[in-house]
């Protein structure tokens, strides 16, 4: 996922002039870095459509206003459902009523720029947000909202602030953004995505020679939930001897959850190239490739012969290889020497095709009995959610579910979305272990049709998926029970 502010996009939008327009005025000033938004929003008011007749659907309340909305969480104390806009903006949603109220903003918490939300179990809400500062730089703090003693009165702090780090100034600072907290709420794990689509130089016209990615880019950090003013060096060394360094070789992990087991997974998504966008079994102290394996093949520009002239997996609709970061990089840092985790396999039957790097064609994994690591390119998956109180029918009892936010073109490549594939919808993922090491998964759609679906929340057999386009809508999908 990438930055909304990438220059030349035009190939890449999914709306007419006007209603790109809109969006760029209302959120002139946002960072929000995720691949998603580079592809655009649509502009129209989808009505998503269940594939499934077990299945229903309604609009609880639309949610547009000047600042987009980005997340949606329970509490899980009472499973009354919140909503972020990215300026920081926390609305309360009545279900019964359908509609929402605000209740916390940038007064409260002292954050204008907001990627992250999540609630633990004594109700403590966790916001991510990130600064700009001087030199082309950025710094990440995350703040959370305590219930005062006795009261519903949020006393807000701040849990950890970063030092400051370089920016890429491009489509590609991913920073801060996707937080969860542990079962047992002892820890928070944030995503900080890299400042790079593949690994490249992005030295920003010289201002920092020959930087990559730097100590606090590309991870997960691994936080306790009572910590107060931690201080997040840009040195990857000080935050693995903080115990702060979870998983390294990330790209952007927007969205992470807990499976019924307290398994940790998270979505991965894919560079300006066909390559495969992920879902992994986050573990501690594991690396998951980036920038040397994306979507379970090499990144090819790590090899001295690379000709990117050859490279039929480099489309002109994507920014990155309109600006010729794909390149020849003979000085590109060498391959970790420990073993790089792998995604985990889909089985198909959907968000399964490809591009072969031999011929160029698109194809289907599953129909041709492959394994596939995991998800069609520029699917953009988010809105992880599990079953993890067991409600839903056998066929979907304790299992995931999955958004992707991408608009694709279902029978052909015209759009710079997943190609074959519709997006926009909600996935079933039927997740089976594989020993103690990786999982396998069959991923089947269940619901198409939304304006850029961007996170999700499940309460017993519901799940509520917000949108970042059209209306805004919350949609309530109702699951069939046991």
């Amino acid at each position: 996922m990438n930055s909304i502010k990438s220059p030349n996009q035009k190939q890449r939008r999914f709306i007419g002039k006007f209603a790109l327009k809109s969006y760029f005025v209302a959120a002139k000033t946002l960072l929000f870095t995720i691949v998603l938004l580079n592809y655009g929003t649509t502009g129209v008011n989808a009505e998503p459509k269940a594939l499934r007749p077990d299945i229903q659907i309604r609009n609880i309340t639309n949610t547009i206003s000047v600042s987009p909305s980005v997340r949606i969480v329970k509490d899980p104390r009472n499973n009354t459902l919140y909503y972020l806009k990215q300026n920081g903006d926390i609305y309360q949603v009545n279900l019964g009523l359908s509609n929402s109220r605000p209740v916390y903003d940038s007064s409260n918490h002292n954050l204008g720029e907001t990627q992250g939300m999540a609630i633990g179990p004594n109700g403590t809400i966790y916001l991510v947000g990130n600064a700009d500062l001087v030199n082309n730089q950025t710094k990440g703090i995350i703040v959370k909202g305590e219930i005062k003693s006795g009261t519903e009165e949020r006393v807000w702090s701040i849990l950890a602030k970063s030092a400051g780090y370089p920016k890429s100034r491009t489509a590609y600072d991913h920073r801060f953004n996707g937080v969860v907290v542990s079962p047992d709420g002892n820890f928070i794990y944030v995503n900080s995505g890299s400042r790079t689509d593949h690994g490249e130089v992005q030295s920003v016209n010289g201002l920092y020679p020959d930087t990559r990615e730097v100590g606090l880019t590309a991870c997960i950090l691994r936080l306790p939930t009572n910590g107060k003013n931690l201080f997040l060096a840009n040195d990857r060394a000080t935050l693995k001897a903080a115990g702060y360094i979870f998983a390294e070789g990330i790209r952007n992990t927007f969205d992470m959850a807990f499976a019924p087991n307290g398994d940790l997974f998270g979505t991965e998504n894919g560079p300006d190239r066909d390559m495969s966008e992920e879902l992994n079994w986050l573990r501690r102290g594991g690396n998951y490739g980036f920038p040397w394996r994306i979507g379970g093949t090499d990144n090819p520009q790590q090899f001295p012969n690379y000709d990117p002239a050859k490279d039929l997996l480099l489309s002109p609709k994507f920014n990155a290889v309109q600006r010729g970061y794909f390149r020849n990089d003979p000085t590109f840092p060498a391959r970790p020497t420990e073993n790089l985790i792998e995604p985990i396999p889909n089985l198909g039957p959907d968000a399964d095709n490809f591009r072969d790097p031999v011929d160029g064609q698109v194809k289907d994994a599953s129909v041709l009995g492959q394994p596939f690591s995991s998800f069609t390119s520029h699917r953009s998956p988010l809105g992880l959610v599990f079953d993890t109180q067991g409600v839903l029918s056998p066929e979907f009892n304790r299992d995931g579910f999955m958004l992707s936010f991408t608009t694709g073109d279902p029978t052909g490549e015209t759009l710079a979305g997943p190609f074959k594939d519709s997006g926009q919808d909600l996935l079933h993922l039927n997740l089976t272990k594989v020993g103690n090491t990786n999982y396998k998964f069959n991923a089947t759609r269940i619901v198409e049709g939304f304006s850029n679906p961007i996170d999700a929340a499940i309460i017993g057999n519901k799940i509520y998926v917000i949108e970042y386009g059209g209306n805004q809508g919350i949609w309530e999908i109702t699951m069939p029970t046991r």
